[in-house]
């Protein structure tokens, strides 16, 4: 992702502000940095910044592997601040990046290319123990080397990772744009001056690369061509062998995210994945932040939230490789509404609890749709029209990069803001309630489409009336029922819709209501569907379709919300 100079300088005013927190005050004065061109095991050179104490003596170190040569002051400013406080600190530029030799190709020469450079490293002399960090892209160079460490490599700091690729690109059968339409264009190698959104609506997409951004980029035609969790695409070759590598893992993680990262659903199955000897002492941090960090809670405080990174890094290493520590296995999950953190020792909550909400028909002629905690005996539906050439814009999301100031819990447009908008309101509640995990959404529809999607928006509408999207999620009729797989569908035929959320802590305030919004489009967090079936990335074409929410009379049209019975204890 390109920076700006400001965007530069406030990192930089970042990490010198959280250093100056740091318990461990700097005592080394003559520190060293120097630069070698590293050769790989096929002879390319990539270029290796080293900063150590000047001193003689073994050092604790500390490896990062990059692809952004823009942050190149943040990484040594952060070298110099762990050497003045005893580290060693080395970091490395993927090859074709920051003046490395070969040629740039993301993701598939970092297994071979981290591993040469973890086993240089093990066999400095002055390199007493190693641990290795990173954040998103750094923090897969991490990954895809975690379960062939040198001896030396006691720990890894990996942060708004996860190695679930299918699950970071698509939701059943919706292309992410806005993080990886986005991040090809940024990392292309070359520059790419088409307009982001003109690229995005761009049908056939499988062609934008050569119709719009100069030419083929192969990498990313897989991306969009394989939208099925089983393709063999995202089961062989590096995404194969990357998800293959958490349950073989043996050292203490410290792994991060965020409740508004797009990495977050990726991350949560790979902790979920760890050996029992690695999840024994990794923590699992999830704040309320973006994929940068940045607090994602509009009309929130976040006094507890913080989001120290750079220090809260240096802490964990200090106390493994300097103390010797053995840190205890937990999960840490901020609550967010009760600016609160809740504490487990294990994924599984055994004593949680459920709060559903069906949807309903209006009180009277003309009364707003409504969610009760009754299902209503009598049936209802509601219609709209979806036109994939004007879909609903992304206002509040989980899954944003390019377009981050849509991102996050934020301020919500009145209920059926949109034609294509149906929302159902609840009556305010009896009593407070704290969600922890899936938010689920399940309704009856039917479309005039082959093929087509359902969207739904879950908020919190405060006594004030002022609504705050909580989550968002997206399925489409082609792949219902989270089979992996697409099926047919027949139009005019009523099917269940399931939309299972991202998982999230949310404290839900008596007095407040809920609302639901239902629609089919969620532009540019997914991609627009065509309303015609078939691999998304090669319609050309697209058409508007008739759409149906059926709720009441038996029909199982309900949002059920995950409750915990009981607070954890602070972190």
């Amino acid at each position: 992702m390109p920076y700006t100079q400001e965007e530069k300088e406030r990192e930089l005013a970042r990490i010198r502000e959280q250093f100056e927190k740091c318990s461990v005050k700097p005592f080394v004065r003559d520190i060293q940095m120097e630069e070698l061109m590293l050769p790989a095991r096929d002879g390319v050179r990539l270029r290796t910044v080293v900063c150590r104490p000047r001193s003689g003596g073994r050092f604790p170190t500390v490896l990062c592997r990059s692809c952004y040569p823009d942050a190149d002051a943040a990484y040594r400013l952060t070298a110099r601040e762990y050497a003045r406080r005893g580290f060693g600190y080395i970091y490395q530029y993927c090859r074709g990046t920051g003046d490395s030799e070969g040629v740039w190709e993301p993701n598939v020469n970092e297994r071979d290319d981290g591993k040469d450079m973890l086993d240089w490293a093990d066999g400095l002399d002055w390199v007493e123990s190693l641990g290795y960090a990173g954040c998103s892209y750094l923090a897969l160079t991490g990954w895809v080397v975690a379960d062939i460490l040198p001896p030396k490599v006691k720990t890894m700091y990996l942060t708004h990772y996860g190695v679930f690729r299918h699950t970071s690109a698509y939701q059943d059968g919706l292309f992410r744009h806005d993080i990886l339409t986005s991040w090809a264009m940024w990392n292309a190698g070359r520059p790419i001056r088409a307009g982001y959104l003109d690229s995005c609506r761009f049908r056939p997409h499988e062609d934008v690369d050569e119709a719009l951004w100069g030419g083929r980029l192969d990498w990313y035609r897989a991306w969009v061509t394989s939208p099925d969790r089983e393709d063999a695409y995202w089961n062989t070759g590096f995404w194969g062998e990357l998800k293959a590598i958490p349950p073989k893992v043996r050292v203490p993680l410290y792994l991060g995210e965020g409740w508004y990262d797009h990495h977050l659903g990726s991350a949560i199955e790979t902790y979920r994945a760890l050996s029992g000897e690695a999840r024994a002492h990794t923590t699992f941090r999830i704040g309320p932040w973006d994929h940068n960090f940045n607090f994602a809670l509009e009309g929130r405080t976040g006094k507890n939230a913080d989001a120290d990174e750079a220090l809260r890094c240096f802490n964990w290493f200090y106390g493994i490789l300097v103390k010797g520590e053995a840190p205890e296995g937990r999960i840490l999950s901020y609550v967010c509404g009760d600016d609160s953190w809740h504490c487990r020792p294990a994924w599984h909550i055994p004593e949680q609890g459920g709060f559903t909400l069906h949807l309903a028909a209006g009180d009277g002629a003309g009364a707003a749709l409504r969610l009760s905690e009754r299902p209503p005996g009598t049936a209802g539906m509601a219609r709209f029209t979806y036109d994939p050439d004007d879909p609903a814009p992304t206002h509040g999301a989980e899954s944003l990069m390019a377009s981050s100031e849509h991102q996050g819990s934020l301020r919500q447009p009145e209920p059926g803001w949109r034609e294509d908008v149906i929302s159902f309101v609840s009556d305010a509640l009896d009593r407070d309630l704290t969600v922890m995990g899936s938010i689920s959404v399940r309704f009856q529809a039917a479309s005039s489409a082959q093929d087509t999607a359902f969207a739904a928006k879950v908020m919190e509408v405060l006594p004030s009336g002022e609504a705050y999207h909580i989550r968002t999620g997206i399925t489409t009729l082609g792949y219902r029922g989270h089979s992996g797989r697409r099926q047919a569908y027949e139009p005019g035929t009523a099917v269940g819709a399931a939309i299972d959320m991202w998982d999230i802590a949310w404290k839900l305030h008596k007095g407040s209501r809920v609302r639901l919004d239902i629609t089919s489009s969620d532009f540019p967090q997914y991609a627009a569907h065509s309303n015609y079936p078939g691999v998304w990335a090669r319609q050309g074409r697209a058409q508007r379709a008739e759409q149906t929410i059926f709720f009441g009379d038996g029909a199982q049209a309900f949002v059920s919300f995950p409750v915990i019975k009981e607070d954890g204890q602070s972190d």
